[in-house]
């Protein structure tokens, strides 16, 4: 009886003794974070607006004489150059007469074809005739895309206008990927009256691409290369994003709230104007939000 007892009283001393061990053992408050730096890179503001890709002259091809229509040698999509013949027609009188005078005096060559010729290099978009097909002087016979008149066709929102010079080079973005440069060339000289924009006119090197394309062209409208800035998840604000700050490392395990004046702001990152950062601060990027002015911190690699 009395070892049991004994045995009792020691397995309650031991449990008490674990217990205050576990009372005394401090709980670890620090937040997990990481950290980034300063981007010395610079800041671009931009924004990226819808163009399209147009062939802004037209040449139609009409016929030069009433007749019949002897050869068409162009079919629709093809590119043309100019001076090529495109299509040839004989007039009702040289086909009725022209091998009977041609018998008679050879030397007239009478019942010759006329040529109809391309007046500019281009795409056939449409063939309006067929061989045989009767047609009189001035009959619109297919429509040719003059290839030294393709552009991007801009529609600029006239507030945005002070950012776009004549003779500027932009930065054109293709669906596929790629991307191609232009230049302005031309203003054009009426407002579209719903929307407040203005067509501009951008010229490229490039003249295989496809008409009606949708590509994007990048307005910049502001650049610094000697700013700096942090990575949006750095920079936090209040919610009506009036007041914005960062989280700063002051030693190896505490980070303090620092409010920041914060700049020109993009995509992945903002610009902070003031506080003056240097290379050697280091600031929270995940941890940081809904935390105290100072916080114990424990920094995950």
């Amino acid at each position: 009886m009395k070892k049991i007892l004994f045995l009792l009283l020691i397995s309650t001393f031991l449990a008490s003794c674990k217990k205050n061990v576990q009372e005394e053992t401090p709980i670890d408050t620090s937040v997990p974070v990481t950290l980034t730096k300063i981007d010395t890179s610079g800041v671009t503001s931009y924004v990226d607006l819808n163009a399209t890709a147009t062939y802004l002259v037209k040449n139609v091809i009409k016929a030069n004489a009433t007749g019949y229509l002897s050869s068409v040698n162009v079919q629709s999509n093809d590119y043309v150059s100019r001076g090529k013949t495109l299509f040839s027609l004989k007039t009702r009188e040289s086909k009725v007469l022209g091998n009977t005078i041609n018998k008679i005096d050879p030397t007239l060559n009478f019942g010759g074809a006329i040529n109809v010729k391309a007046e500019t290099s281009g795409y056939i978009t449409n063939i309006n005739v067929q061989n045989g097909d009767y047609v009189q002087d001035g009959d619109q016979l297919a429509t040719i895309n003059d290839a030294s008149s393709f552009a991007i066709l801009l529609s600029l929102p006239y507030e945005l206008k002070k950012y776009v010079a004549l003779n500027k080079q932009f930065q054109v973005f293709l669906p596929d990927g790629t991307s191609i440069n232009a230049t302005s060339y031309k203003f054009m000289p009426t407002v579209d009256m719903a929307s407040q924009t203005q067509n501009v006119i951008l010229k490229c090197n490039k003249n295989d691409i496809p008409e009606n394309l949708v590509v994007k062209v990048r307005i910049t409208k502001s650049s610094n290369p000697k700013s700096i800035s942090l990575p949006k998840s750095a920079v936090l604000s209040d919610e009506t994003e009036t007041n914005f700050w960062i989280m700063k490392m002051i030693n190896k395990n505490t980070a303090v709230k620092i409010p920041i004046k914060k700049g020109v702001e993009t995509d992945d990152k903002i610009e902070v104007v003031a506080p003056i950062l240097t290379a050697k601060d280091e600031i929270l990027l995940t941890g940081n939000y809904g935390v105290a002015d100072t916080i114990k911190v424990k920094i995950n690699k």
